[in-house]
């Protein structure tokens, strides 16, 4: 009895000893990568302090971090900026997931039918490549200052990227894979559902993020140019700011916009390290 109790006892400590190295080790690795962005944070604020007191620019027309964090926090006690903040992420939110359907939809079509890539293939490049703040002008024509008018630009920007990521991912599927689908008796839509679509989401889910990139960027010229009254955003906030010559909140506004930008670009990389992790990649990016 006393054996097993001391065994016990020893495998109690192992177990600890064990846990608490795991957490060293992810306390470890969180670590190695918030340094380095502190690190870049702490030498921008830096550079930022220099060139203010430099005198470069009054700092009326380009305010400090002091003075601008200041004002950053101050707004941030208000209900309307995170009203702005809910509209501008409601209205990207929405816009992406109506682009990545349709961006889904062209890219699966043109990808597996000769004529449409024949047809749209060099079209939809030629689309993602054009500026988005080319199409404003149109869409305000359009659908006037309204919501759809801002959504159609977010779409237009996004979905040829998330198509042509689809497109990408197919044409690189290996043609052994289409074999083995061939001979566990898959035909078209299995095909496509259990062999290329799997194939296919890394070059997908950067398509996806190149898009998300692009309708961020309409997302804040079509707030900048469509003003819709009495719905506050981060876009109207900046133009706001620029009609006052409020340096301090247009600069603050760009930080929250830059921010948001950063978090949504680690979410999609933390969905890049797990599709990685899944197939056994995860060590060799490391």
């Amino acid at each position: 009895m006393a054996v097993d109790t001391h065994a016990r006892q020893m495998a109690g400590l192992d177990a600890l000893e064990l846990s608490g190295e795991q957490r060293t080790g992810v306390a470890a690795k969180v670590w190695g990568r918030v340094w380095p962005m502190l690190t870049a944070v702490a030498i921008v604020l830096v550079v930022w302090e220099l060139v203010v007191l430099s005198g470069w620019r009054p700092e009326y027309v380009f305010a400090g971090p002091v003075t601008t964090f200041q004002d950053l926090l101050h707004r941030m006690g208000e209900a309307e900026f995170y009203q702005a903040v809910a509209t501008t992420m409601r209205r990207a939110v929405t816009g992406f997931a109506l682009a990545m359907l349709i961006g889904l939809i062209i890219g699966a079509a043109v990808s597996r039918i000769k004529v449409l890539r024949a047809a749209f293939g060099s079209l939809i490049t030629g689309l993602q490549t054009m500026p988005s703040i080319a199409w404003f002008p149109f869409a305000i024509l359009l659908f006037g200052l309204t919501e759809s008018a801002i959504q159609f630009v977010v779409i237009l920007g996004a979905a040829p990227s998330i198509a042509n990521g689809l497109i990408t991912g197919v044409d690189y599927t290996p043609p052994l894979l289409l074999r083995a689908g061939h001979v566990l008796g898959f035909r078209r839509l299995q095909l496509y559902r259990h062999v290329i679509l799997p194939a296919s989401l890394p070059s997908f889910l950067a398509g996806l993020k190149q898009g998300w990139a692009f309708a961020w960027r309409s997302l804040m010229a079509g707030e900048l140019m469509v003003i819709i009254a009495y719905q506050a955003s981060l876009g109207e906030q900046l133009a706001i700011s620029r009609e006052l010559a409020d340096s301090p909140g247009l600069i603050g506004t760009m930080i929250v916009i830059l921010a948001l930008g950063i978090l949504i670009d680690m979410l999609f990389e933390a969905a890049d390290g797990a599709l990685r992790h899944r197939w056994g990649l995860h060590q060799v990016r490391n």
